[in-house]
């Protein structure tokens, strides 16, 4: 499948972020593998501080792999490294 390369213009959560251009018809990617707690869990604030600090402002390479919710699932590569693993 075809990647993208995109600058993280807002981190909404601790596994999802926004676009400027759209990818696979959405702004909005959720990172592959990962499931961070969602507004109002506990963690949240953490996750949400840490996706920031790695990638808001950075151009990524984005990799779709499927649509949920109106996002672009996707596997999101910084720095020559998939972002997985903790929140």
């Amino acid at each position: 499948m075809k990647s993208y390369r995109r600058k993280v213009q807002k981190i909404i959560d601790g596994d999802t972020f926004k676009v400027r251009n759209r990818v696979s018809g959405s702004q909005y990617i959720r990172i592959t593998g990962l499931n961070c707690p969602e507004k109002g869990q506990r963690g949240y604030q953490t996750a949400k501080t840490n996706l920031t600090k790695k990638i808001k402002g950075k151009t990524v390479t984005v990799k779709p792999k499927a649509k949920s919710y109106g996002r672009t699932v996707a596997d999101v590569i910084y720095k020559r490294k998939r972002l997985k693993g903790r929140c």
